[in-house]
């Protein structure tokens, strides 16, 4: 087996790309929404902790 046909898996590689493709934008996309949410989280407790040292 050469690597030319590991890639073409019998017939089946766009199939198998295609759901590692998939596979790999999902895991980015759940790793940038995450690192938002927790940015925007970071930022609400800040304004929180800006507002309660204010009304002091």
């Amino acid at each position: 087996m050469n690597i030319a046909e590991f890639f073409q898996m019998d017939g089946y590689a766009l199939y198998v790309w295609g759901a590692y493709g998939v596979t790999l934008v999902v895991l980015a996309l759940n790793v940038m929404l995450a690192r938002q949410q927790q940015r925007k989280a970071l930022r609400a407790i800040l304004r929180a902790a800006q507002r309660d040292r204010s009304r002091a």
